[in-house]
């Protein structure tokens, strides 16, 4: 008698088969198959030899010369000592290729023979230079020469336009002035704001000026007609610090709420909320190569920024206490920032730490570059330190003096910048005014040395 044989549809026989291959490699399924080290010495060897076999010939033919020149010079050594005699090299190698002469040391029989120089042959004989400190550029002291007066508060920031005629002052009274660079003279106020004007800028682009302030509000201007043609909404608290893109259509904003904002200046569109900061973002700017955002924050720390991702691409550490200002050299890629504890400057792109630049100990409040390599700092107490960039060597020392009928305590300096050409440096103070300096024409090397110790090396404090 035939038993019946139960039918099943496909699904389930495939699914069956399917449970028994799991049951009978379970045991060692979580195991990689084993290395054939064969195939993986195959595999690599065809791999170097496709990506550097144009050097590989080159790397031999310099091991071999290497190998050489130290067994000749060896036997040469060895040639002297047992014979005691001076061995002198012909003059063919001595104009073919010796680096030093030879020449023997007194009170001994052997001769040092350098090695014909080759293209990647180490010059053991000549000893390496210790390393000493580049002698610092001479730069011009700089003299107060124009005080402007007439806001009625601090004036915490300042821009200059591109075509150098003109710049802009936002205060504490609430007011935008336009003042005449060259005679010192008001053009036009602007009124808007409701608190404080914290950040001004200039569009190299447009007919525009951008403002921000402690009222959350951050407003464009069109200076044609010297109206507010355009908001910015989105900032939970004030706003201290915005900049413009070289290079494209967008502004970044940051402030007390510790996002940097990244707006389009047509449409208005927030592009980007930054994010990362713990406390209030002191200081932004903006370039066109990367990173093209930095931003220094009271949390003491600086974030480098990939504007086309949204994100943070670095965080420097570095400082110990609050970074309250930022500024780009112009023409070197590198930045610097400004804290209490130091100035650092470092290297683009990814924030490498360059030098410290000690000595100015209080809390300072701006930076400004100039093409020379004049970097200024300007801080609460009223001191201006000037350095020069490539050394961190400090040139001067100011205190700006304070308007007749202020208390000495209102010295502080709240922001500078140097205007387009880099001959006059502008700042706005706690005494209410604006002070422009420029370089003493009548300064020399001789009247105003460099006090340069090369002895002394500055240690890389981190």
């Amino acid at each position: 008698m035939t038993e019946d044989v139960q039918r099943h549809s496909v699904h389930t026989l495939v699914f069956r088969s399917l449970k028994r291959s799991h049951d009978m490699f379970l045991s060692n399924h979580g195991f990689l198959a084993p290395i054939d080290e064969k195939a993986e010495k195959v595999k690599k060897t065809v791999k170097a030899r496709d990506c550097y076999g144009l050097v590989f010939d080159r790397v031999k033919r310099n091991n071999t010369l290497k190998l050489h020149s130290a067994e000749r010079d060896l036997n040469l050594q060895h040639g002297a000592i047992q014979d005691g005699v001076n061995y002198t090299s012909d003059a063919t190698m001595v104009a073919e290729g010796a680096l030093v002469p030879a020449s023997a040391v007194s009170g001994t029989g052997v001769v040092h023979i350098p090695a014909p120089a080759t293209g990647n042959t180490v010059q053991s004989i000549i000893p390496r230079r210790a390393p000493a400190m580049p002698k610092p550029k001479w730069h011009a002291p700089w003299k107060l020469y124009r005080v402007i007066s007439g806001h009625l508060g601090w004036v915490r920031c300042v821009a200059v336009e591109p075509g150098n005629e003109w710049f802009a002052t936002g205060s504490a009274d609430r007011v935008i002035k336009i003042w005449d660079l060259a005679s010192g003279h008001l053009k036009v106020s602007l009124t808007g704001h409701i608190s404080s004007v914290r950040g001004l800028a200039v569009s190299a682009r447009h007919p525009y000026l951008f403002s921000c302030g402690e009222d959350r509000q951050v407003k464009c201007w069109d200076l044609e007609y010297n109206k507010v043609i355009r908001h910015y909404h989105g900032h939970l608290s004030a706003v201290y610090t915005l900049a413009l893109h070289p290079n494209i259509d967008v502004l970044v904003t940051a402030g007390r709420d510790a996002t940097c904002r990244v707006w389009d200046m047509r449409t208005k569109a927030n592009v980007h909320t930054l994010t990362g900061h713990t406390n209030t973002i002191a200081s932004v700017v903006c370039q066109a190569a990367e990173p093209q955002i930095v931003t220094g924050s009271h949390d003491c720390t600086i974030r480098l920024w990939d504007l086309a991702a949204g994100k943070s691409k670095a965080t420097l550490t570095n400082h110990k206490k609050s970074v309250r200002s930022l500024v780009f050299h112009p023409t070197l890629y590198m930045f610097a920032s400004a804290s209490p504890d130091n100035i650092k400057q470092w290297k683009c792109p990814d924030g490498k730490f360059i030098q410290n630049l000690p000595g100015h100990n209080a809390i300072i409040n701006c930076l400004a570059v100039n093409p020379e390599g004049v970097l200024v700092s300007g801080a609460d107490n009223g001191t201006l330190h000037c350095w020069d960039w490539r050394t961190g060597y400090n040139f001067q020392r100011l205190q700006a003096p304070v308007q007749p009928g202020s208390m000495d305590s209102e010295s502080g300096i709240f922001s500078m910048i140097f205007d387009q050409s880099g001959s006059r440096l502008l700042t706005t103070e706690a005494d209410k005014t604006i002070k422009i300096y420029k370089e003493d024409d009548t300064a020399t090397e001789e009247t105003h040395p460099i006090h340069w110790r090369p002895e002394i090396l500055k240690r890389r404090k981190y």
